[in-house]
């Protein structure tokens, strides 16, 4: 068999073979799993279409359950010479069962294969980085409970503004956590179809089932439209960029605030001595530098739905081969974020905290302003002129804070709200039909 699926009687010239293929055999390996579960559907689909009699069927299912556990244990390899993951399953079955292996491409082409393993591959990348970020959710939202008497300083412009906590602080990104959950479901669900029998994306004179590939597949529904199929891709991966870059920004915040509160200048917070490096010339210095690099992380990870949109946004409808590019991009993005979202639980345990003596330290004294306006306002003072009048105060020195705090409504200081964040992350994550995927691919295997 050849070892390209295109390969006629002609020579490809080598350095064009070399330009042409890329990281294309590196980064298939992580796409073999899902290309052998594609073609177990498909291999059975066309069974139950009479395209594959019953014993050629039963060999290449038995040969393809025994790759995937190969492929599933890091042991699959694309040999030398082999253009991609599609060509190395197909060339294996070939070898092993002649005609029988040759017969698996009736009804497709690499392009929806390709569509296919990747949609299959992201549907299992987003379930790992979504029950990470629901885990660091439930783990800031605990953080928030343990600390939420702990005063700090809240600010605006980075200038003292009013009083605040770490229970506020914690509990603020355990719910904006669930925000990047829903940009992840939107994700899922446009994931979450199936492109299998469009083709090369204009579907088949064959006979094909392709409601029957998408139950076997465990897809909530298939793409109907062929080319839609087709123009999937790219559209893909920029959803999933967006869910990417979601998430990120709200872990480089996060990472930046940790910086600069556990700076001397803040003292809010302080990371144990060994989740911190130091100084080749100065003994003191203990630095956080692992929130560094998540932040810096985090900044590039924003930028990848303007390198997907920059590399598809002049493309005609159909296939082209710039989309090979985009697994160079959004791959590495995916082990970039899992490695920033355990690192976060891994870290922000560890961290303690330091309240702050707010009414003593004069640092803080103005934090209270507000709450001298709304006491003469509860007193009957029209709120313009309270405002004024503490502002006199202020101007004059004579400002006496108020320590008595009253803050009592839904998502405050006193009152965080923080069973009503846990009840609604964990509506969001029932939304999520991860199981369907798991029992469609255990009844395959």
């Amino acid at each position: 068999m050849a070892d390209k699926l295109w390969q006629k009687d002609y020579s490809l010239d080598q350095r064009i073979a070399d330009f042409t293929v890329g990281r294309d055999r590196e980064l298939d390996l992580e796409l073999a799993p899902f290309d052998i579960l594609g073609s177990l559907a498909h291999v059975t689909m066309l069974e139950e279409v009479g395209l594959i009699d019953s014993a050629a069927a039963r060999r290449c299912q038995a040969k393809l359950r025994e790759l995937y556990l190969t492929a599933n244990n890091g042991e699959f390899v694309i040999e030398d010479g082999v253009e991609d993951v599609h060509s190395q399953v197909e060339l294996l079955l070939t070898r092993e069962l002649g005609d029988d292996g040759k017969k698996i491409h009736s009804g497709r082409s690499r392009n929806d294969q390709v569509l296919v393993d990747l949609r299959l591959y992201f549907r299992y990348r987003i379930q790992g980085i979504v029950e990470q970020t629901a885990e660091l959710s439930r783990t800031l939202t605990d953080l928030s409970e343990e600390h939420r008497y702990k005063l700090i300083p809240g600010y605006t412009h980075l200038q003292v503004a009013m009083v605040s906590s770490f229970g506020l602080w914690f509990g603020a990104y355990g719910e904006a956590l669930i925000d990047d959950l829903r940009l992840w479901l939107a994700a899922y669900d446009t994931v979450d179809q199936n492109p299998l029998g469009s083709a090369a994306g204009y579907g088949s004179s064959f006979p094909l089932d392709r409601d029957r590939t998408t139950e076997l597949l465990g897809f909530r529904e298939p793409v109907v439209n062929v080319v839609a199929a087709q123009m999937g891709r790219g559209k893909t991966e920029l959803t999933v960029a967006f869910a990417i870059a979601g998430l990120a920004q709200t872990l480089g915040k996060m990472a930046m605030d940790v910086c600069l509160y556990s700076s001397q200048n803040f003292g809010f917070l302080q990371l144990p001595d060994d989740l911190t490096t130091g100084s080749s010339i100065m003994p003191h210095k203990k630095n956080p530098d692992v929130f560094e690099l998540l932040r810096g992380r985090c900044n590039l990870l924003q930028s990848l739905p303007a390198q997907i949109s920059q590399l598809t946004t002049n493309l005609p409808s159909g296939y082209h081969r710039d989309f090979q590019l985009l697994k160079e991009a959004i791959f590495p993005a995916l082990d970039q974020l899992e490695d920033g979202l355990a690192i976060a639980l891994y870290a922000l345990p560890r961290t303690r905290v330091h309240a702050q003596e707010l009414p003593t330290d004069p640092r803080y004294t103005y934090l209270y302003s507000v709450e001298a306006v709304n006491n003469l306002v509860l007193e009957g003072v029209p709120f313009r002129d309270a405002y004024q009048r503490v502002g006199k105060d202020i101007e004059a020195g004579t400002f006496v804070p108020p320590t008595d705090l009253k803050h009592t409504h839904l998502g405050s200081l006193g009152n965080p709200g923080n069973e009503r964040i846990a009840a609604k992350r964990e509506a969001v994550m029932a939304s999520f039909d991860f199981e369907r995927g798991r029992r469609a691919a255990e009844a395959l295997l």
